[in-house]
């Protein structure tokens, strides 16, 4: 298995020059890295206007690897290709290294690039590598990959030796690198000029003998302080245009650079609000960070949410990627992120839920306090429902979210998770109700697949005889690492050595456990039963939650079975709208347009003739049906694209706008897409053998929706949707004032954004 390895931005805070001289006084040897025997140059290059220097050298390791490897191997040392390629005008350094030894059996390959450049003014500001806070500091990224073919039946051991010295030396690297600029400035420099370019000296000595001044060296700087200039207005603009995504325009080639940049973070940020991360950990987060940025475009969740989920699975990419796609979606099809902008508790939680955040634990965590013993859950089933109780409990994590977001900024430290204290006196076998039980776990299992490593710690007092019987019912459904969380006591054991005081301040500890902090939550109790909802509309049954108000349709694309959505315009500028996640299979997005009038009984009996998955509504809502694949409409004759068709991948995040010129029929439609290399083998091998049709299968989560032109708020050059998936955990999440206030709109426009 290939180990690939991706570092965030490191930043020095020190021009390139200087950065530079520190790096060369790495070489020929560097006493700080006992593994670095020596080195010697093998090749060099140097431009005739000095710009350009390339350095390769041979370098020397003595690796400590185990004395019976060494053995069987028959060498003490292991020799690696560097080669540095320095451009002192652009201000940047590429380092390229693979390895010599046993290159026929282990291949590793490493990438550094040092970097201080302004980019012309065309480019975007992430491409310019330049540090925002202030251009003359230098940053380095850098990229490692490790394969290990074969090694005498020592492979494991080999990657295991390999990842663990390169993990060791990552973070050593930096520490050289300042070591020696320490170095220099103790020694008195403390910078170094920049690279100029000078007229050779024939021509120079020319100049001045026919008394001519030379104004090379000038234009060059008026040139330099004007680019300078102007790439600092260009990096307002464009950093106004990021916080904006819905106005900016960027070429396809650009949009897919700056999907690329978005991936890279700053380590001294990682390390000041997300804390320390090991090496891996880093990559990690920068490989899904990348890959979110790549299939959600602007829609990225913050970093402290990435980390919770990658921490959930071990930091293992495929099982995050997984877990944090199923969430996304989750939320986009819930709207969680209006949840609490909208969600009012119904007045029986308000009057006997006593639950409530409650200050912070020592270590800045807000805390929540339950007193479960009191609670009547079966009078709120009763009462309210499962979806109001679940709504509630999603309402309490959401806002956990902000909390801990707002700790982290009024702390300068980071603050991921929040601590829980549930009080257990009065927790009885009226608690351990089937009904209740089986709520109680649907819930936690929400949790844990949605809030993943929010709980920093949980605090259970005053636990009764019956607790271990619900504690054996509800343990298994919780994470190993969540349940490591949990500190049970007994009694008044929590008054004593290792009680509450040792993770609460005893100002904060509520007056219920015979402290003086007031808790503004109910008190609990029973439930009347004039509270009760009538029967016929308590819904205590397996039906999963949250289903009946979405705005989401799940749709099935099969092989040979298009889906479609038929929308009637009856007014001219109507815009168009639709969002939608591929959630399988990879599909054709098509958006089609005809005037000819379009018979909804005939949709409706054809559709029912050929088995195909569609429905019908009024022009208000969606209406679908098969138009497109039948002889009712043909493309090209009575209909033609309107959109040009997009091919889509498993995961991909799409969002759109259209205007309609005139009154006409639009058709949505989504077709199985056949992946690629099942159509390279198809057509090689001539036809395959034809699995069940459910083989060939794509599933979209869509929405749409019909705007008139005044109320649509979005941009017409890049058809950010209306509808935000889950923007109260993304970084871009401000409201464009140029949209709002735009006073018309184009008679048609239209662009698709993957």
């Amino acid at each position: 298995m290939v180990q690939h390895y991706e570092s965030p931005v490191r930043v020095y805070k020190y021009p390139f020059e200087l950065v530079m001289a520190a790096y060369e006084k790495r070489f020929p040897i560097c006493p700080m890295i006992p593994v670095f025997v020596g080195s010697e140059i093998t090749y060099e290059h140097k431009s005739d206007d000095g710009a350009v220097h390339i350095v390769e050298r041979r370098c020397k390791l003595n690796l400590d690897a185990p004395y019976i490897l060494k053995k069987i191997v028959g060498i003490d040392f292991i020799y690696f290709i560097q080669r540095n390629s320095l451009d002192v005008r652009a201000r940047t350094l590429k380092i390229e290294a693979h390895n010599e030894s046993f290159s026929s059996r282990i291949i590793v390959r490493e990438n550094c690039f040092y970097s201080q450049r302004v980019a012309p003014p065309c480019h975007l500001v992430l491409r310019q590598r330049v540090h925002q806070d202030n251009s003359e500091w230098t940053c380095f990224e850098q990229s490692a990959s490790l394969d290990v073919i074969s090694f005498f039946g020592f492979e494991a051991t080999v990657e295991k030796l390999a990842c663990k010295h390169y993990a060791a030396n990552i973070k050593k690297g930096k520490e050289i690198i300042q070591y020696y600029i320490d170095e220099l400035i103790s020694d008195g420099v403390t910078g170094l000029p920049k690279w100029e370019e000078r007229l050779p000296r024939e021509s120079r000595q020319r100049s001045e003998a026919l008394g001519v001044r030379d104004v090379a060296d000038d234009e060059l700087r008026e040139e330099r302080v004007r680019m300078g200039s102007v790439s600092s207005m260009e990096t307002v603009r464009t950093r106004v245009e990021g916080a904006l995504p819905e106005i900016v325009v960027v070429a396809s080639s650009e949009a897919n650079d700056r999907r690329v940049e978005v991936g890279k973070i700053d380590s001294d940020y990682i390390e000041q609000w997300l804390g320390l991360l090991s090496p891996v950990e880093e990559s990690r987060l920068v490989e899904i960070r990348r890959w979110i940025a790549e299939t959600h475009k602007e829609k990225m969740p913050n970093d402290m949410h990435l980390l919770r989920f990658l921490r959930a699975r071990d930091f293992n990419v495929e099982k995050t990627r997984e877990m944090l796609h199923s969430s996304l979606l989750w939320r986009k099809q819930h709207q969680l992120d209006k949840l609490l902008h909208v969600y009012k508790p119904h007045p029986v939680i308000m009057d006997y839920f006593p639950g409530c955040w409650h200050y912070h634990d020592k270590e800045g965590r807000p805390l929540y306090v339950l007193r479960l013993g009191q609670m009547d859950f079966k009078g709120l089933l009763r009462a309210v429902g499962e979806d109001d109780i679940l709504r509630n409990v999603l309402a309490t994590c959401e806002e956990g979210l902000q909390r801990c977001e707002k700790a982290t900024k009024m702390l300068s430290k980071p603050i991921s998770s929040w601590t829980g204290l549930v009080d257990l006196e009065g927790l009885s076998i009226r608690h351990l109700w089937r009904p209740g039980i089986r709520v109680l776990l649907r819930m936690i299992e929400v949790v844990e697949a949605n809030y993943p490593e929010t709980m920093g710690r949980l605090l259970i007092v005053r636990a009764p005889r019956v607790f271990p019987i619900l504690w054996t019912l509800v343990s298994s459904f919780i994470d190993e690492n969540t349940r490591n969380k949990f500190l049970i006591y007994g009694g008044n054991d929590y008054q004593g050595p290792g009680g509450l005081t040792d993770y609460i301040d005893t100002c904060y500890i509520p007056d219920f456990l015979d402290a003086d902090s007031q808790c503004d939550m109910p008190p609990g109790g029973i439930i009347p039963k004039s509270l009760y909802m009538p029967q016929e509309e308590q819904e205590l049954t397996f039906a999963p939650p949250l289903e009946t108000d979405s705005i989401y349709h799940t749709a099935n694309i099969f092989r040979g079975a298009p889906y479609e959505v038929v929308i009637p315009v009856i007014e001219a500028g109507t815009v168009i709208t639709w969002d939608f996640d591929v959630i399988k299979g990879d599909c054709q997005f098509a958006l089609m347009k005809t005037k000819r009038p379009v018979d909804y009984d005939v949709i409706k009996q054809n559709s029912h003739q050929h088995n195909h998955h569609a429905h019908y509504g009024a022009p208000s809502s969606s209406t679908i049906g098969n138009v497109m694949d039948r002889p009712l409409l043909v493309l090209g004759i009575d209909a033609y694209n309107a959109e040009s068709p997009l091919v889509l991948r498993d995961g991909d995040s799409i969002q759109g706008s259209h205007v309609a010129g005139s009154i006409s029929t639009y058709v949505l439609q989504w077709k199985y897409k056949e992946p690629a290399k099942a159509a390279r083998s198809s057509s090689a091998h001539g036809p395959a053998f034809d699995f069940p049709l459910l083989q060939h299968k794509c599933k979209v989560m869509y929405y749409y929706e019909l705007l008139k032109s005044h109320d649509f708020r979005g941009s017409m050059t890049s058809l950010q949707s209306c509808q935000s998936g889950f923007s109260s955990l993304s970084l871009n999440t401000t409201v464009s004032d140029h949209s709002a206030n735009a006073s018309s709109l184009p008679s048609a426009s239209s662009c698709s954004s993957r």
